[in-house]
């Protein structure tokens, strides 16, 4: 059973992801979790505390989903990077994470809203693009690149360029026109 800080979290970060941070008042997130103000200023000193709590929720729930669909497609590290696009097809399709459903990325949505890089929240949605480029680095440098850090940055641009297309022209789509190009850049990188 959920606690009522996770309950609270959880309902918030939904909200925050379907209709906007600034959209979205506390009135509203307390009605939908069920959880009472005090409750709410007993684990939260903020609104912007609980955003920032939600944003973190989101990035471990992220990248645990998504490095763990790219693991389990495949041992070889080449197939593990282009399954990268395969799992964003599930997510912007609305098959990954459930409730959520797609809505762009709730990191670019929050650096739209939080345009001052020194903001808490852009800070958190460098930090986990940051990661996943790191992550995708290390996949690089498994599947032989001589330049893993610059392939890494290519395919998370092509990441990034998907999340956007599907979400602002409705286009699922994009992810397996990201594939075509990254199988490209992995065939020019990668020994044969």
């Amino acid at each position: 059973m959920k606690s009522r800080r996770d309950e609270l979290v959880d309902t918030a970060l939904r909200l925050f992801y379907k209709q906007g941070f600034n959209a979205t008042g506390i009135d509203k997130i307390l009605s939908e979790s069920g959880v009472a103000k005090m409750t709410l200023y007993k684990h939260f000193g903020s609104k912007d505390e609980l955003i920032l709590a939600a944003l973190t929720r989101r990035d471990e729930q992220f990248r645990d989903w998504l490095t763990n669909a790219m693991e389990t497609a495949s041992p070889d590290p080449r197939a593990q990077l282009l399954s990268l696009f395969d799992a964003l097809e599930k997510w912007f399709r609305g098959q990954a994470f459930k409730d959520l459903g797609f809505s762009g990325c709730a990191f670019i949505n929050a650096s739209g809203e939080f345009t001052d890089p020194d903001h808490p929240a852009h800070r958190i949605a460098k930090q986990h693009k940051q990661e996943i480029v790191d992550y995708l680095a290390k996949l690089c440098t498994k599947a032989g690149a001589t330049d893993p850090e610059t392939l890494a940055e290519q395919l998370a641009l092509l990441k990034e360029g998907a999340i956007v297309t599907a979400h602002v022209r409705g286009m699922p789509e994009a992810a397996r026109v990201a594939k075509t190009i990254a199988t490209g850049l992995l065939d020019a990188a990668l020994p044969a």
